[in-house]
């Protein structure tokens, strides 16, 4: 029998092809990864988008993604509540919302907003900015997820204040305002869908005002930019337009040999592009792992040895606390932002759960404390957000 020379590049190609969606990997237990992905009018292909959506969700294992483009909340719903350890958020779906998905395990939510929302920064800010301020562990961060205005010639003029250029370059002069202004020494993360590439010339660059400032920021994915095409996050035009910047409180853990970005390749795991692009996105996502110092628990925050918690947080028609023991006598009082107890919830004889629901509550911030001897034991914030 005679044998045959496979050549190596053929040998390459067809290992690439062979790839499965299940062979997607990214995130790990030791890091803090976070992902940026325009999911272009979710869901592009209705159910059959969800299942792709889901699968590739699971198998990248990140613990944040900030998503842009949400057209239908029921859909939204639905992938979310089949995902295993994944909670989500969507403020609305007014030109195709924001939202985020996180897991619950290792994310504590301490408030979600939306910024610059009236009407006056309407032009900079067709989609108002998601603010998520959150406990990583031992770690406070605040990830702002946006997508600005699309389009434009490239040349950015000053002169004309609805030049697609102008308006984003007007957004990030008011982020960088508030993230100055409001969060100078925290761990901040700017994403999404930016629509403007980051490598160009000063004299057109919309993000100028924060290269220069490179004491205090850096957008991660800056060598992507200046990379290959092949890693651009938008290869239909070709352009990388989703990006990652990082405050100076993220610079050390950026640098640690364990960090990573990257465009995160999916189609590499299909078909190729035209099965990605025809049931998902005509984006790829763009992802970020940092290797954060400290090891505490997200149960950890108030106390070394926790003996209650609460999920979900942020929740919206209930949460369910809990409790570290058996022990009788333990009940839960609930609190509002200024102090004012709303309500009692007590523990079934034999249950280690409390349940609080939450239907006839408004949105806002309340404060729980378990009580045990009529003494008070521990005191969680919880986030009702409907």
């Amino acid at each position: 029998m005679s044998s045959r020379f496979v050549p190596f590049f053929f040998l390459l190609v067809s290992s690439v092809s062979n790839a499965q969606i299940e062979d997607l990997s990214f995130g790990t237990p030791e890091t803090f990864d976070i992902m940026t992905w325009n999911i272009e009018q979710f869901p592009k292909n209705g159910q059959t988008t969800v299942n792709y959506v889901s699968d590739i969700i699971q198998n990248l294992e990140m613990d944040i993604i900030a998503i842009q483009e949400v057209n239908n909340i029921n859909y939204f719903e639905q992938m979310v509540d089949g995902l295993n350890l994944y909670e989500g958020y969507l403020e609305s779906e007014w030109f195709a919302g924001l939202a985020y998905i996180y897991n619950s395990e290792v994310i504590q939510i301490n408030a979600l907003y939306e910024i610059y929302t009236t009407s006056q920064y309407w032009s900079a800010f067709p989609r108002s900015p998601m603010v998520m301020d959150l406990n990583y562990y031992d770690h406070r961060i605040i990830i702002i997820n946006n997508h600005y205005k699309c389009c434009g010639d490239g040349i950015f003029n000053s002169s004309d204040s609805g030049d697609e250029e102008t308006r984003r370059y007007q957004a990030n002069l008011l982020l960088k305002a508030y993230i100055d202004e409001n969060f100078s020494d925290e761990n901040v993360i700017l994403l999404g869908d930016l629509n403007d590439d980051i490598a160009e010339t000063s004299q057109n660059n919309v993000f100028q005002m924060f290269i220069d400032d490179s004491e205090n920021y850096l957008f991660a994915d800056y060598e992507i930019a200046t990379g290959t095409s092949a890693n651009w996050s938008f290869p239909n035009w070709p352009s990388h337009l989703d990006h990652l910047l990082i405050t100076n409180e993220l610079f050390s853990e950026f640098e640690n040999e364990d960090s990573e970005v990257k465009t995160i390749k999916i189609d590499d795991y299909l078909s190729g592009w035209s099965e990605y692009d025809q049931n998902i996105s005509d984006h790829r996502p763009v992802a970020l792992k940092l290797h954060m110092d400290g090891s505490l628990s997200v149960n950890d925050f108030n106390n070394n040895n926790p003996i209650f918690w609460n999920t979900p947080n942020p929740f919206k028609t209930q949460t369910v606390f809990k409790l570290n023991d058996l022990a009788e006598g333990q009940k839960i009082e609930i609190y509002t932002a200024v102090g004012q107890k709303i309500t009692t919830l007590h523990k079934l004889l034999g249950l280690n759960t409390i349940t609080w629901n939450t239907e006839n509550f408004s949105n806002g911030v309340y404060f729980a404390k378990l009580i045990i001897n009529n003494q008070q034991a521990g005191l969680k914030k919880l986030v009702l957000m409907k």
